[in-house]
């Protein structure tokens, strides 16, 4: 009975969750992250081999709850990553119990999240570690073909495992510190894995390739092991997806990546098991049955009075949730098509019904996720089909839980992924060995964010000058980082104007942010609005196109020149400052927002502190008032849409929810409506 009631719990989660534009507070995965706070509080965690040591285990974890954290804004999410990342990481940014001479790949992939904790803290312990694990993979092995080997004791063998434990990590470091030489050698170990691991019979990949064609496991025609592990594709699945993030737009290898990822999915989508939603173990094999043969002492439980039991092959659930998770994203960010996203639903009500159940404590509790996969080593593992389905499962293991977290994570954004694609349409050309993926011109609309009329400038930790302050790629409190995912939450494109606006950059693209116009204090050499510009940004929304401005206050921002712009669509921001704050008073900067705005389909306690006011005149008209000033507008201009508001107030500080504002405002709701609304105005 308890299972039913659970399972009928999950189901009004999901449907709760899933109203357009709405944070799925409720989720199966917010349920799980809310389980791992609860189950190991210090990141110290119990289901692996070695708890409380740094290892790929608690970094999937990690990066389960940074995606859930990226989906919801908990800040809890982030507070535990910290936490466990500063188990491991000393003030002079050395890490404890690192073992250098492993040149193991497996031990860089927790730098994802020591990555993440420096891109929202800026301190500098977090970039030396980091950089200690980029360095670390300078010296790592490689084969003749230039693959890493997966580990100093496992000569010439490249796993698939090894693209997630390096690769996206990679991506995340080459752009926060400035490396581009790195994505030519990122996308080579990903494309080495597609040529040379790959069925051909199939579509799917092997676990294992030995280039010297040595090992027992290994064919000796091809080096590959015998059988497909679906963890194993499940980790290079997510390794393309997550790479992807950061990789060059203009990057000649990027459209190959792409078409490894169709390549992948196409196979994975096939395989998926009509009756559960779910994969197998053994990919290929289905439900074929098998009578192990324990020889092993650690695998008692598969005999009964000294007698093998009989096993199958069985539905695994990282493996199933790593899918989910890459089909779903796939679909939301362009690279997979739409119809992908109901492979990637089914799959997760297959491991809601298949896996999950709640403990007599009330912890959610994910069952089903085989413990470990490998080949050679000691004992021996033959890669067999007979060695797989004879591994054993575990409840609420780590790796199985960040997959979890990864998948619900983007479960909960696939219902708005759409909005941002109406009448897009991939072309895939070729053979089912030979794809080739080609956007057509306009698939995804785009949002332009200004880094021309405010272009701050920082030094990071390596000493880099770097573009921040509202700006996309900023996760510290400065950031627009959220506002960016708010958007991507509806399969916009995100892009960056470090040029001054013409008519053949807004063409391509179908939103465009302005946020705080920098003056001298804060910027020595000011681009100011001027009359080309204007031009060119008036002409673009008459001809449909939706832009976004957002001041800021008279000690902060620019007015008169970027008035030149307003003024074009009866809108005037008034050099004041209000809303001033004293010390934790939040009450002093609360904006509440009513419901049916006309931008804003639902209501929200909006904190916009040091802000300006706006004068409306002609197309212009008020969208929220607050003690007589008006705060929000909007105008309607041509085939087009501008909205005006006096503060860029959906900055992670107040979004995020790590900070000390209350969790009641609700700032990243609010961006998501908002973002929801310019994306619909969109032609």
């Amino acid at each position: 009975m308890k299972r039913f009631l659970v399972l009928a719990v999950l189901g009004l989660m999901v449907r709760v969750g899933s109203a357009q534009g709405v944070i799925a507070e409720d989720s199966p995965s917010r349920a799980m992250a809310v389980t791992v706070i609860k189950m190991w509080p210090t990141g110290a965690v119990l289901t692996t081999v070695h708890p409380g040591a740094w290892g790929y285990e608690e970094g999937v974890l990690l990066d389960g709850m940074a995606a859930e954290w990226h989906s919801t804004a908990d800040g809890q999410d982030f507070k535990y990553i910290k936490t466990a990342v500063d188990k491991y990481v000393t003030d002079d940014g050395a890490i404890t119990g690192y073992k250098a001479d492993g040149h193991t790949l497996d031990d860089i992939e927790m730098g994802r999240a020591v990555l993440l904790v420096y891109r929202v803290t800026q301190q500098a312990k977090y970039y030396k570690a980091a950089k200690f694990l980029h360095d670390q993979l300078a010296l790592q092995p490689r084969t003749a073909s230039g693959a890493y080997w997966h580990k100093q004791i496992y000569p010439n063998q490249i796993w698939l495992d090894g693209a997630y434990m390096a690769e996206p990590f990679r991506a995340a470091y080459a752009v926060a510190f400035q490396e581009p030489g790195d994505f030519d050698d990122i996308a080579k170990q990903l494309l080495l894995m597609d040529e040379h691991m790959r069925d051909p019979k199939t579509g799917l990949m092997k676990h294992g390739w030995d280039e010297s064609k040595q090992m027992p496991w290994a064919d000796k025609t091809t080096g590959l092991s015998p059988e497909v592990w679906a963890r194993a594709l499940g980790w290079y699945a997510v390794a393309l997806v997550d790479v992807l993030d950061w990789f060059p737009k203009d990057h000649p290898q990027r459209a190959k990546l792409v078409e490894a990822l169709n390549r992948t999915m196409a196979a994975v989508v096939k395989y998926q098991d009509p009756t559960t939603g779910l994969w197998w173990q053994v990919m290929d094999k289905g439900s074929a049955p098998y009578t192990v043969m324990v020889t092993n002492p650690k695998r008692k439980e598969m005999e009964v009075n000294g007698s093998p039991v009989a096993r199958g092959n069985y539905p695994e659930a990282s493996a199933s949730c790593m899918f989910i998770y890459s089909l779903a994203k796939g679909v939301r960010l362009g690279y997979l098509p739409q119809s992908d996203e109901a492979v990637a639903r089914r799959g997760w009500e297959g491991i809601q019904k298949q896996f999950v159940t709640m403990s007599a404590d009330g912890l959610m509790v994910l069952n089903g996720t085989v413990k470990v996969g490998g080949l050679g080593g000691t004992p021996y593992r033959s890669g067999s089909y007979e060695y797989y389905v004879g591994e054993k499962t575990g409840a609420n293991d780590a790796k199985g839980v960040g997959a979890f977290l990864l998948a619900g994570s983007e479960i909960e954004q696939a219902l708005t992924a759409q909005l941002g694609q109406e009448g897009a349409s991939r072309l895939l050309v070729g053979t089912k060995d030979k794809l080739t993926v080609t956007d057509r011109p306009g698939a995804r609309k785009t949002v332009l964010l200004d880094a021309w009329f405010n272009s701050q400038t920082r030094k990071n930790a390596a000493g880099q000058t770097e573009l921040f302050h509202y700006k996309w790629d900023d996760d510290a409190n400065s950031g627009f980082a959220f506002f960016g995912r708010a958007f991507q939450r509806y399969g916009v494109k995100l892009e960056t104007e470090t040029t001054a606006p013409t008519m053949a950059d807004l063409s391509r693209v179908q939103i465009y942010v302005i946020a705080s116009p920098d003056i001298p204090v804060k910027n020595p050499t000011p681009n100011y609005m001027d009359k080309a510009s204007g031009d060119a940004i008036q002409a673009w929304v008459k001809a449909g196109g939706v832009l976004i401005l957002m001041e800021n206050d008279v000690t902060n921002s620019e007015f008169d020149h970027f008035n030149t712009l307003s003024e074009r669509f009866g809108i005037h921001f008034n050099p004041v400052i209000r809303n001033k704050v004293d010390g934790d008073k939040w009450e002093m900067a609360t904006v509440m927002i009513p419901a049916g705005t006309g931008v804003f389909e639902r209501p929200h306690k909006a904190y916009l502190k040091e802000i300006c006011t706006i004068r409306v005149s002609g197309p212009a008209k008020a969208v929220v008032t607050d003690q007589g000033d008006v705060l929000m507008a909007v105008a309607k201009y041509g085939k087009g849409t501008v909205f005006a508001v006096v503060d860029p107030w959906v900055y992670n500080e107040y979004v995020d929810r790590r900070n000390k504002l209350p969790v009641d405002y609700d700032g990243f709701a609010t961006a998501i409506d908002l973002a929801g609304w310019a994306v619909r105005q969109a032609k």
